[in-house]
């Protein structure tokens, strides 16, 4: 029985407001919804899944429904900014609705619609779009693989190339102003590994030399890629493969073996140095959606003396079910620490400690 094939069709101004808040688990259902609907066919619009299928999709297990909750609240708050010719801008969120429940047959599913104001981005378009075959995507490892690989295959067919400040780049693959100020860092941390993956990956390879320098032998402003058909690489896995397999078990523990954890993966913490979200990502199994919504508890908590430490125990503690997110947090003096569960006396110094030990130690071996 032949595959079924799943085609991705993108407009390349999507492709280029993608917002940075997107993990690497929402971008993957996007590309979902855009291979799953018909771009001629506005009737598509609304996209369903198997809930267990969804959990596949999102990398994780099925948890309470709060949880649950926390994360289809994220979808929804996905938001676009379009460029107006006056030089303004209009902005709206990408979906207008999730919902859960159970269909005549009892089985739960999850099904997703996209917001009106986005549908002339999704539907109805005759050119200046992309496509890719959804297997290209689902072995992707980061943000940055994911967001590279699409970058540059938008431009596979135009001229094989693409020119860009190394500032576009950054931006366009969700990464802070402040992160990688060295090039040499950006370098080896985001262009290398995200080479690496697409070659072994994807149906395109790369390579890339400086194109604009400031004054002679000054610092990289923009860069020249070169893109080309990945003949050798074989593997193409469809969606019914990928909802059915292990494969995100099998990423994370050869990651895990490679000691490769992508601490760009936690950008939006700005606070802590490479070292401290490697800590955080190796006690946490990866688990970005936890952490992020531990970070945010944090944010809205404030008065956290010791922020490596308490991300790893608030994740931990999510990830087993005994703390919900918080909803309404209100500041209080630095003693009450927690607000909506019950105090617990923590050395944070001594667990941030210990972690930094036990990765040391994996390193080593």
């Amino acid at each position: 029985m032949a595959r079924k094939r799943l085609l991705v069709e993108k407009r390349n101004i999507l492709n280029d407001i993608i917002a940075r808040e997107f993990t690497l688990q929402e971008l993957r259902l996007f590309s979902i919804y855009l291979g799953r609907i018909n771009a001629r066919d506005l009737s598509t619009r609304v996209v369903r899944l198997p809930l267990s299928r969804f959990y596949r999709v999102m990398d994780f297990y099925p948890q309470r429904i709060e949880y649950l909750k926390t994360i289809t609240r994220s979808l929804l708050t996905k938001v676009v900014e379009i460029p107006t010719p006056t030089g303004g801008y209009q902005q709206f969120q990408l979906f207008k609705e999730c919902r859960v429940e159970k269909d005549s047959y009892g089985e739960w599913y999850f099904e997703i619609d996209a917001h009106d104001k986005a549908l002339d981005l999704m539907f109805d378009y005759q050119n200046d779009y992309f496509t890719y075959e959804l297997w290209n995507v689902l072995n992707l490892e980061s943000v940055n693989q994911f967001r590279m690989y699409e970058i540059l295959k938008a431009y596979e067919k135009r001229k094989g190339e693409r020119i860009i400040s190394v500032t576009e780049l950054k931006a366009l693959l969700g990464i802070g102003e402040k992160e990688y100020p060295e090039f040499y860092d950006f370098k080896k941390r985001v262009l290398k590994a995200c080479q690496l993956a697409l070659s072994e990956k994807t149906d395109i390879s790369f390579t890339y030399e400086p194109h604009v320098r400031s004054g002679r032998g000054g610092k990289v402003q923009s860069l020249r890629f070169v893109i080309t058909k990945n003949q050798d690489y074989k593997c193409r896995l469809n969606l019914e493969e990928f909802l059915g397999s292990n494969v995100i078990a099998e990423i994370r523990q050869k990651a895990k073996e490679e000691s490769a954890l992508d601490v760009s993966q936690l950008s939006f913490i700005t606070e802590l140095s490479d070292k401290a979200k490697t800590a955080i990502l190796n006690s946490t199994n990866s688990d970005i959606p936890n952490i992020r919504i531990a970070y945010d508890m944090a944010k809205k908590q404030g008065n956290v003396d010791n922020l490596t430490g308490w991300l790893i125990y608030i994740t931990r503690e999510i990830q087993a079910g005994k703390i919900e997110p918080l909803t309404d947090v209100k500041r209080q003096p630095p003693v009450n620490r927690f607000v909506n569960f019950e105090q617990r006396d923590i050395d944070f110094a001594e667990l941030e400690r210990l972690e930094l030990e036990e990765l040391k130690k994996a390193m080593i071996e």
